[in-house]
């Protein structure tokens, strides 16, 4: 029979927080919110909390029966990265979910209740994450996991936005009526799904199959996709916004704009911190 360890720190507090709070947040509107069903951006806000609630629980079980050494992934680098992933999820269902359901909704009673606890419960829960990932990250000097420095968060950050633009782009489909914009969707695909690749190595210990360096894999990649996401920032704004190309440009594909720029930035910090590690390797 397993030693159950409980340990009594401030992390595990946070972590307890979360769960409760994500766990708040899905139940109240899966019960009584009244989502519409054909609506994505509910679907959306749901699997936030409820991915964050199951990997939340899974870290607490497993730390809770001392397997970290039994799991199949780098404990080094999966907490924080599901925890970083947790906070940008709940962070995006904290935005999306009042806009789309609580905005210009003026109906009143047990449905909007459960909406509004939704929505202040999904805050408290990006608040314990971030917390979680500011206590876990690397510090200066500190020998750490690749996902617990920049680099792998920004990662995160990255691999977060896309899926949002994803969501953005997909409904209505905004990218079907030029060429330019159906290349600024494979930008989309391609930086998410490499991005995503070193997210999975790094968690996964895979870095080492690499048939190069994992530094300069990195420089390698990020050169590509800042060339890559600089042309879908200047392309998507050209044909989605100027007349010639399309008639109107509704608030999504504005959102699409901004967080593709957002993303860009991201790529570029990300660029800089792996030439410098090359650099300094070498």
């Amino acid at each position: 029979m397993p030693l159950i360890f409980v340990p009594k720190s401030q992390l595990l507090w946070i972590r307890v927080t979360a769960l409760l709070c994500t766990c708040v947040a899905f139940s109240a509107s899966a019960h009584a919110g009244n989502l519409p069903a054909i609506m994505f951006m509910a679907d959306w806000s749901i699997f936030c909390w409820a991915f964050s609630f199951a990997v939340t629980l899974l870290v607490l079980l497993v730390e809770m029966f001392g397997l970290q050494t039994r799991a199949p992934v780098s404990w080094s680098n999966f907490p924080i990265t599901v925890a970083s992933y947790a906070a940008l999820l709940c962070l995006s269902a904290s935005v999306i979910f009042p806009i789309w359901f609580l905005k210009g909704n003026t109906s009143y009673g047990e449905t909007r209740s459960h909406r509004v606890a939704s929505t202040v419960f999904s805050c408290l829960a990006t608040v314990a994450y971030v917390a979680e990932v500011s206590l876990t990250k690397a510090q200066p000097g500190e020998v750490a996991g690749y996902m617990a420095t920049a680099p792998g968060l920004l990662k995160v950050c990255q691999t977060t936005v896309a899926c949002i633009i994803f969501i953005l782009v997909s409904d209505p489909v905004s990218y079907a009526h030029h060429a330019a914009l159906e290349w600024c969707m494979a930008v989309y695909c391609i930086c998410f799904i490499l991005s995503m690749g070193v997210v999975v190595m790094c968690v996964g210990e895979l870095t080492g199959y690499l048939p190069v360096p994992f530094p300069k894999f990195l420089s390698a990649y990020g050169l590509l996709a800042v060339a890559m996401y600089l042309s879908a920032t200047i392309l998507w704004p050209v044909f989605q916004f100027d007349k010639r190309y399309s008639r109107q440009a509704p608030p999504e594909r504005i959102a699409v704009a901004v967080l593709t720029a957002i993303n860009f930035l991201l790529y570029l910090a990300d660029l800089a911190h792996s030439a410098r590690l090359v650099f300094i390797s070498v």
